[in-house]
C-alpha cells in the first residue's frame, strides 16, 4: 500500500475537522494532519481488498481510506472528525475502577481482538471469562483492567454503577438505543455494548445515554455488585470467581510479561526484510526486564529514515501514546548497552534523514531523564475525580500529599492520615502497593520507566485515606470425613492444616457434605490455608478450598429474586463450558457455580441468607437429582427453604426436562433468550421420594457369612429401577468411568446405552422368582419380568411413555404432583425399547420426601 499523509491527535486542537501542517518532506514521512481523533495517529492508505469503516461499518468506496499506525482503526475520510472511539494507547486512560481480567481459551465463533482490532485466528487467541473482551495472546499484556466491577472489594463502596461499555463483538441484529439504526458488525470491531444491560449504541451515540445502568430486562435475576463483599487482596480474580485454570494453555502465563512476537508481524517481516523492498527490521526492547526475558517487539521501518520517526514507530509497537521527543533508541547487546550510537541522537541539529545498514538490529526503547514530571493523582478510585501536581528530584510523598490535599481544599487534614498507592493495571492482576512517605516520587517513576515503559503505561497512583480496613476472608473447605462433629473438624483442621486459632473461626459446618466454613481475619493466613489444602488429603480423599463471597440482604432491591446458576461442564460435550461463560456475562458471576468445584453446596451456601431466589441447573437429570439432594439436606439452614428449579437439559435422557416442557435436549439456544424464558416460566410441584434399602447379610458364594450390609437411602426424582433397567444404567456407568472424554456427546451416549443392551439379549434373569412386591400390606402374584421400573414421572429412557396413559380406564393420567408412584414391569431388553410395555399396578406408595418448586 502507498503512504500518503498522517493524520494525529492534538488535544490542543479546537477545530473538529483536517487542517495541514507545514513540516520538512523526508522519505518515509509525508504531510501530517490534525484531527479531533483521541490517540490516533492516522495515515492514508491505498486499499487493495475490499475493507470497512470501523465508525460507521459501511463499505469504504474507492481505494483510499485511513488507518491508525497503532490499532488499525479504519475510517472514511468524510467520519475522520467525527471519530470517538478511543486508540488503544489510551485504554488506560479510560478505566474508571481496575479490575482484572479472568483470561481463557477463546470460542469458536468470528470475534476480532479488542486491542490491534483484527480478526482471532488460530489457538492462540483468549477471552475473559466475565466481560466481552477478546484479544491475541500477543495483545494480551497492552490490555488494561478494564473488567466488571461485580463485588464490593473490602472497604470499596460504590454508589452508583455505570454503564460498562465494550466495543464490537456483538450479536447480529443489534440497533443502536439513540438512533434505532442496526450497529453491529461481522466484518470490523464496531458498535459499542453495555455488559451489564446490553444495551447497544454507535460509537457516536452512546454518549448521549446517561450514564447509570439499570441492569437491563435481567435486573431482577441479577445479583447486584453493590450487594456481594469480598476482601480479594492476595487472591485473584480466578480465585474469587471460582473459575479453573487451564494449564494446557501455556500463553496465558506469559499475559503479564514483557511483549512476544506477533505471528502478523513475523509475516510481514518475511514480506519486507529483504533489501529490493528498502525496509529493515528492529528489535525493540520496552526495558530491562523485557532485556532479561528476551522479549521484544519487532518493528518494520524504511531503510532511510528520521531518528525521530524510528522512535515513534517503537512507542507504537508498545502502545505508548507519549511524544517521541521524551525517548530514545540504546543499542543493545549481550555486551551491554551502548549510548553512542548514531541513532541514539535522537535530535541531530539539522534532523537529517539517516541511512542505516549496519548498526545494530536489538534497541532498547528508553525515557529521556527528566529534572520536572507531571503526575496525574486519582482521588480515592475516582469518587472525587483527578488531579495534577509537578513532581521534581526534591519532592517526596509525604510533599505530594500535603499538595493534593491543598488542591482539593483539605489542607487542615492530617497527611498522615492520607496514603499514595501505586497501582498496576495489568490485564490479568491489579497490584497495590503503598509509597514511603520519604520516597521521591520522582525516582520511582524513573525505576518504573526502566523496568517496563508499558509497565509505565498501566501504571496510576491513588491518595486513599490510610484506614486500618478489617480482613474477613472466608473459605469453604470441603472433602473432610462426613457426620463428624464441630470439635473434630477443629481437630482435622489442626493436625493436618495447622491453622491459628486465634485468627480461624468455623462459621458454618455442613457434616453430610464433609464441609466447613472458615472466617479468616489475616490474608496471609488465608492465602496459606487456601493453598495448602488443594495439596492435603485425608483418608485418601482430596480436599478442596475455595473463596466465598458474602451477600448483604440488606442492600438487594425490593422485589428483586435472583438466580442461582449450576453449571456441569462435563454435561453436553463442549457446550457446557461455552453455556458457563455465556451466564458469566450475562449475570454476575458470583452467581454462577462449576459444579465440578465442590458441587451444589457453595453455592447454597452463599445464597444462605437470601430471602428469595431461584435455581438453574444445566445438566441432566443426575445433575438435577444432586442439586436436589443437597438443598433437601441443608434445607433447614438457608433462609429460601423451597427455591424454584428450572432446567437447561444437557445430559443423554433428560426425560424431567421433557416432563417439564424444558426440551429434549439444549441445542445451542440463546442464553440471553433462556434466562428470559426461566423469568416467564410457571412454578409447579413435583414430588419426590425416599427409598430405604434395609440392612441386609452379606453373601460370598452363596453362604451367609455373618456381616451385615448398612441400609441406603436413595432420593429418587425420576424413575427406579430393578433388574435389566439398573444393569443396563450400571454398565453404562462404569463404562464412562474407565474413559470419560468419551462421553461428551448425546449421540454417542445413547449408542452405549444400545451397545450394553445387545449384549445383554441373551441373559435370562427370571426376576419374579427372586423378589416379591407388596402394596398396601397385599402381595401381588409378578408375571415373568426381568426388570421392574417405579415410575414419578410419564418419562422414561429418553421421552418413551411406559405407562401408557389411555391402556386402561381404570387408572388416571399419572401426575408429577399426585402423591403415588406407578409401577411397569418389563419382559427384557426388547420389551424395554418396545412401546407397548405391560403394566400391572398403579397407586404404589412409598415414603414421600416433599413435593417441590419446579419451573
Amino acid at each position: 500500500m502507498a503512504d500518503g499523509g498522517r493524520v494525529k491527535h492534538d488535544s490542543s486542537s479546537s477545530s473538529p475537522g483536517p487542517r495541514r501542517i507545514r513540516t520538512q518532506q523526508s522519505p518515509g514521512s509525508k504531510a501530517r494532519y490534525l484531527v479531533n481523533a483521541p490517540g490516533h495517529c492516522f495515515r492514508r492508505v491505498t486499499l487493495t481488498k475490499p475493507t470497512f469503516c470501523h465508525h460507521c461499518s459501511d463499505f469504504i468506496w474507492g481505494i483510499v481510506g485511513f488507518v491508525c499506525e497503532v490499532c488499525n482503526f479504519m475510517s472514511h475520510e468524510k467520519c475522520l472528525k467525527h471519530v470517538r472511539t478511543v486508540c488503544s494507547c489510551m485504554a488506560a486512560t479510560q478505566v474508571r475502577v481496575p479490575v482484572a481480567h479472568c483470561f481463557g481459551p477463546a470460542g469458536q465463533k468470528k470475534r476480532f481482538c479488542c486491542v490491534c482490532r483484527k480478526h482471532l485466528e488460530g489457538s492462540s487467541a483468549l477471552r475473559c471469562e466475565v466481560c466481552e473482551l477478546h484479544v491475541h495472546s500477543d495483545c494480551g499484556p497492552f490490555s488494561v483492567s478494564d473488567c466488571r466491577v461485580c463485588h464490593q472489594d473490602g472497604g470499596q463502596d460504590i454508589d452508583m454503577y455505570q454503564h460498562h461499555w465494550r466495543e464490537g463483538n456483538m450479536s447480529s441484529g443489534a440497533r443502536c438505543e439513540v438512533c434505532r439504526r442496526t450497529c453491529s458488525s461481522s466484518d470490523t470491531l464496531a458498535g459499542m455494548r453495555c455488559e451489564w444491560c446490553g444495551v447497544t449504541a454507535h460509537a457516536s451515540c452512546y454518549i448521549i445515554i446517561p450514564p447509570e445502568c439499570g441492569m437491563g430486562r435481567l435486573r431482577n435475576m441479577i445479583l447486584h455488585p453493590s450487594c456481594v463483599r469480598i476482601c480479594s487482596r492476595n487472591f485473584s480474580k480466578m480465585h474469587c470467581y471460582r473459575i479453573s485454570e487451564n494449564s494446557q494453555h501455556s500463553e496465558m502465563d506469559n499475559l503479564d510479561g514483557v511483549d512476544t512476537q506477533s505471528p502478523v508481524t513475523s509475516k510481514e517481516t518475511q514480506s519486507t526484510g529483504s533489501p529490493e523492498t528498502g525496509k529493515q527490521t528492529l528489535k525493540v526492547f520496552d526495558g530491562d526486564d523485557a532485556a532479561k526475558r528476551n522479549q521484544f517487539r519487532l518493528v518494520s521501518i524504511p531503510r532511510i529514515i528520521k531518528n525521530e520517526e524510528v522512535v515513534e514507530a517503537s512507542l507504537r509497537a508498545f502502545y505508548i501514546p507519549d511524544e517521541p521527543q521524551d525517548y530514545e533508541l540504546q543499542s543493545y547487546s549481550q555486551q551491554g548497552l551502548f549510548t553512542d550510537d548514531i541513532i541514539n541522537r535522537n535530535g541531530t541539529p539539522d534532523n537529517k534523514p539517516i541511512f542505516k545498514d549496519t548498526v545494530s538490529d536489538s534497541w532498547l526503547l528508553r525515557s529521556k531523564p527528566r529534572e520536572v514530571e507531571v503526575v496525574k493523582i486519582y482521588l480515592g478510585s475516582l469518587k472525587v475525580g483527578v488531579t495534577s501536581v509537578t513532581a521534581g528530584k526534591s519532592n517526596t510523598v509525604e510533599s505530594i500529599i500535603k499538595e493534593v490535599l491543598s488542591q482539593i481544599g483539605k489542607q487542615n487534614e492530617n497527611p498522615a492520615d492520607f496514603n499514595l498507592v501505586e497501582v498496576f493495571m495489568s490485564s490479568k492482576q491489579v497490584q497495590r502497593q503503598v509509597l514511603g512517605g520519604q520516597e521521591i516520587l520522582l525516582d520511582k517513576l524513573q525505576e518504573i520507566r526502566k523496568t517496563s515503559l508499558r509497565q509505565m503505561n498501566q501504571t496510576r497512583f491513588y491518595i486513599e485515606e490510610s484506614r486500618n480496613r478489617v480482613a474477613q476472608v472466608n473459605l469453604l473447605l470441603g472433602g473432610f470425613p462426613t457426620q463428624l462433629d464441630r470439635e473434630e473438624y477443629t481437630h482435622l483442621l489442626s493436625e493436618h492444616l495447622a491453622v491459628k486459632s486465634h485468627l480461624v473461626t468455623i462459621t458454618h459446618v455442613y457434616s453430610g457434605q464433609g464441609a466447613v466454613v472458615l472466617q479468616i481475619s489475616c490474608f496471609s493466613e488465608a492465602e496459606r490455608i487456601y493453598m495448602l489444602a488443594k495439596d492435603t488429603s485425608i483418608s485418601g480423599k482430596q480436599l478442596y478450598s475455595l473463596v466465598i463471597p458474602e451477600i448483604m440482604q440488606s442492600k438487594l432491591a425490593k422485589g428483586s429474586c435472583p438466580l442461582l446458576v449450576f453449571v456441569n461442564p462435563k454435561s453436553g460435550g463442549l457446550k457446557g463450558r461455552e453455556i458457563l461463560y455465556s451466564f458469566r456475562k450475562l449475570l454476575n458471576p458470583h452467581q454462577v457455580f462449576e459444579l465440578t468445584s465442590g458441587g451444589p453446596l457453595p453455592g447454597l451456601h452463599t445464597f444462605r441468607d437470601v430471602p428469595h431466589f431461584r435455581i438453574l441447573v444445566c445438566g441432566g437429570d443426575g445433575t438435577v437429582g444432586w442439586v436436589l439432594g443437597v438443598l433437601e439436606s441443608i434445607r433447614h439452614k438457608i433462609t429460601c427453604r423451597e427455591p424454584a428449579i428450572s432446567i437447561i437439559p444437557m445430559g443423554t435422557g433428560n426425560d424431567l426436562a421433557r416432563v417439564l416442557r424444558w426440551g429434549p435436549g439444549y441445542s445451542g439456544e440463546d442464553p440471553y433468550n433462556i434466562l428470559l424464558s426461566v423469568d416467564e416460566a410457571e412454578e409447579v410441584q413435583m414430588d419426590r421420594w425416599t427409598i430405604l434399602l434395609d440392612a441386609q447379610e452379606m453373601t460370598e458364594d452363596g453362604e451367609v457369612n455373618g456381616f451385615l450390609e448398612p441400609p441406603k437411602i436413595v432420593h429418587m426424582n425420576n424413575y427406579f429401577g430393578l433388574g435389566i433397567d439398573a444393569e443396563l444404567s450400571l454398565d453404562f456407568h462404569h463404562a464412562r468411568e474407565e474413559d470419560p472424554d468419551k462421553f461428551n456427546s448425546r449421540f454417542h451416549n445413547k449408542g452405549v446405552y444400545v451397545k450394553v443392551g445387545l449384549q445383554k439379549l441373551s441373559h435370562t434373569r427370571n426376576l419374579h422368582k427372586d423378589i416379591s412386591l407388596q402394596v398396601d400390606r397385599q402381595d401381588l402374584e409378578l408375571p415373568s419380568i426381568e426388570g421392574l421400573i417405579f415410575l414419578n414421572i410419564p418419562s422414561w429412557g429418553s421421552g418413551a411413555d411406559l405407562w401408557g396413559s389411555d391402556s386402561d380406564s381404570r387408572f388416571e393420567r399419572p401426575r408429577i404432583d399426585d402423591g403415588m408412584l406407578e409401577v411397569v414391569g418389563v419382559t427384557g431388553v426388547v420389551h424395554m425399547v418396545s412401546s407397548d410395555v405391560f403394566f400391572f399396578v398403579c397407586f404404589f406408595y412409598s415414603k414421600k420426601t416433599r413435593s417441590h418448586k419446579i419451573q
